[in-house]
């Protein structure tokens, strides 16, 4: 969380911008945009001390020298799922029955419990979906439990190939896997980029309200030349 640690040391050292963007992996704009609390999204900070990731001298040797680099302590440490029923938040619960009825329309080899596991759902409500006896099956539309955020792509897959593992069902690797991941890719590499320009575009505003530039003027007296003005 790159940007809630970078939030919090804002507000919380004396450390510039530069080494703040550096520590984090940011763009130094980003860090200026929270900052300035022009950034896209209200961030909550992270305290990187309490997670072990800094520690209160290493500040403290960046706050007396702007040319220090902060070094991590020990890396963050990995979110890792721990047994019992899966955790779903509850603005997602009421898709779940939207789930279940996908998994069983296009993979009627994966077992109940199997997808009790993927969606932490209970084999009464699977039963009652598969038997169309649920009480809310008039407004049951499946969908997929990954676009739905229920699930990983990686463990929907696994529960499918041991399902048709088991049931002697030959395995054909479409290459869907591959390409949705290379969209996920693109997609998260295009909002990271429209953010740090975002950043940037907040950053460059704030200065010239701070400097009482005229729109298009990178000095006083001096048009963008990259900037197109409309007639």
């Amino acid at each position: 969380m790159p940007h809630a640690t970078a939030a919090w040391l804002v507000d919380n050292s004396a450390l510039t911008f530069e080494q703040i963007a550096e520590f984090c992996g940011l763009h130094i704009l980003e860090v200026q945009a929270i900052a300035d609390d022009t950034a896209a999204t209200k961030l909550t900070g992270r305290d990187p001390l309490r997670s072990g990731e800094l520690t209160h001298d290493e500040i403290e040797k960046g706050q007396a020298d702007p040319d220090y680099r902060l070094r991590m302590h020990k890396a963050p440490e990995a979110v890792t799922r721990t047994k019992g029923p899966r955790y779903t938040p509850v603005s997602k619960r009421q898709d779940k029955p939207d789930g279940i009825a996908w998994i069983i329309k296009n993979h009627p080899e994966v077992s109940d419990g199997a997808i009790g596991k993927l969606i932490g759902t209970t084999r009464t409500t699977i039963a009652a979906i598969r038997d169309r006896s649920h009480w809310n099956i008039a407004n049951i539309q499946p969908k997929d439990p990954v676009t739905l955020g229920l699930t990983s792509q990686r463990e929907l897959d696994a529960a499918v190939a041991k399902a048709q593992k088991a049931a002697g069902i030959e395995q054909v690797d479409d290459g869907r896997l591959d390409t949705d991941r290379a969209s996920l890719i693109e997609q998260l590499r295009a909002e990271r980029e429209q953010h740090a320009r975002d950043a940037e575009a907040a950053a460059i505003e704030s200065q010239r309200d701070e400097h009482g530039l005229a729109p298009g003027e990178i000095m006083p007296g001096v048009q963008d030349p990259f900037r197109k003005v409309s007639e």
